[in-house]
């Protein structure tokens, strides 16, 4: 049973990311168009002047959209991100050492290699290699999204090795920007943060598992504090998922007997005789109830809430605040700076050497294996498709630069290396999934 529903859960997480890669072209394309047509001004009042806030006495917090969008829901999404790596951890692709070692490893080739191809090009430009961390990263949704179009040719392994090596890359990429990508930080607030979260931790212990205090709490706590700590805020969003119940409160099998007393009990039940429940039947399902929640792990029922609200809205609207580059001068000058190349050598051509090169080393030395009915050209077909950073490389490039003109330069090298990386990886993986013909005697 357990198998059974792992495995819808994963098509299920792979349908929603898949339409959520479609939905983020739509937004990408309305970006583009807006930031460059006769509404640009629009464009810029929207999600960069106009303020938004709350406040209590002299505590206020008034920022502009695209800052509430950046800082605010996309620590939401990485509260998500946070779930699923949990998650994999757990019980899923992730959960052993044997499961763990390819896309961990083709994650870690796929982070080092862009990061050295970026630094290579931008090596004699001091001034632009503080995006190293850009190229590291790949957009799940995105690259998924494309599979989709694939149907059948594509083999639901891989997609489960794609998504795999996605949520490594997201954790690499968490670690990159706490360590490396923050400038100064307050040790108090830090301090009042580790309190907060000190907090969930016991209570995660205690048996709490009601979502609205782990909410409370990791807002008005572990979020506040990391604002104002200097550490980008979408870290406290990992943090307090991690502290999410993961376990549920009775075992499978005694859900399962429970749940068919309780139903024999409610059909031997004496009818009303009318459109209402007996008293009997009323506290039966009221048992049901109880007996549900109590079978759900928190963290699954999270992230089961939570992955269609970041996919078909937060990432969408990210995709539209952050996407629109406006495009002053030349653009093929724009796409042969150091900064864009770098990009694009990083994304393009280090995350498929990268991802390709590490996988064949930990299978050649025999600590991992190929899934089952996937090939070595699927593989480097997933490889080029993985260069496709978009929303995850435009997050970091806003964090690796403080000088707009080097952000917006940096926003055209990911849209082309994404572009070059989307149709390669669609083009080997048609060709691969090609199935020779048979040649008649």
């Amino acid at each position: 049973m357990n198998a059974t529903l792992q495995s819808f859960g994963i098509k299920k997480y792979i349908n929603e990311e898949s339409i959520g890669g479609i939905i983020l072209i739509f937004m990408t394309i309305i970006a583009m168009i807006w930031a460059n047509s006769q509404w640009y001004s629009t464009y810029h009042y929207v999600w960069h002047e106009l303020k938004a806030g709350f406040g209590i006495g002299e505590f206020q917090m008034v920022k502009s959209i695209g800052h509430w969008i950046n800082d605010g829901l996309m620590a939401m999404f990485f509260f998500t991100v946070g779930l699923e790596i949990k998650r994999e951890i757990m019980g899923g692709e992730l959960s052993t050492l044997k499961k763990a070692s390819l896309p961990i490893f083709a994650a870690v080739g796929g982070m080092v290699l862009p990061a050295a191809f970026y630094t290579v090009v931008a090596y004699n430009y001091p001034d632009y290699l503080d995006g190293w961390g850009i190229p590291m990263a790949t957009d799940i949704a995105f690259a998924l999204g494309l599979l989709a179009l694939l149907g059948k040719r594509v083999n639901i392994n891989l997609k489960i090795f794609l998504t795999a090596l996605a949520i490594a890359d997201d954790l690499g990429a968490v670690l990159v920007i706490a360590i490396f990508y923050t400038e100064s930080i307050e040790y108090t607030e830090l301090i009042t943060a580790a309190i907060f979260m000190s907090v969930l931790v016991i209570a995660n212990f205690a048996g709490i598992r009601r979502a609205v205090f782990y909410a409370v709490v990791g807002f008005a706590g572990v979020w506040v504090s990391f604002v104002y700590s200097g550490v980008h805020a979408t870290i406290a969003g990992v943090l307090i998922a991690l502290t999410i119940p993961a376990r549920t409160k009775i075992t499978e099998e005694r859900f399962v007997d429970r749940i068919c007393k309780l139903t024999e009990e409610f059909k031997a039940a004496p009818e009303t005789g009318n459109v209402l429940l007996s008293h009997k039947q009323v506290h039966l399902l009221t048992e049901l109830d109880h007996l549900n929640n109590n079978a759900h792990s928190p963290l699954q029922k999270l992230e089961h809430a939570m992955h269609p609200i970041t996919t078909y809205f937060i990432l969408p609207l990210f995709a539209l605040s952050n996407a629109g580059v406006h495009i002053e001068g030349s653009l093929f000058d724009m796409i042969l700076h150091p900064i864009s190349l770098g990009i694009i050598a990083g994304l393009v051509l280090g995350k498929l050497a990268g991802i390709s090169l590490f996988s064949h080393l930990i299978v050649k030395l025999g600590w991992a294996k190929l899934p089952d009915g996937v090939s070595w050209s699927q593989i480097y077909g997933v490889a080029l498709l993985a260069g496709i950073g978009f929303t995850m490389s435009m997050f970091i490039a806003d964090l690796a630069f403080v000088n707009d003109e080097f952000k917006q330069i940096a926003k055209v090298g990911i849209m082309v290396a994404s572009f070059i990386s989307a149709l390669g990886g669609m083009a080997f993986l048609t060709l691969s999934g090609k199935k020779p013909t048979a040649t008649q005697p």
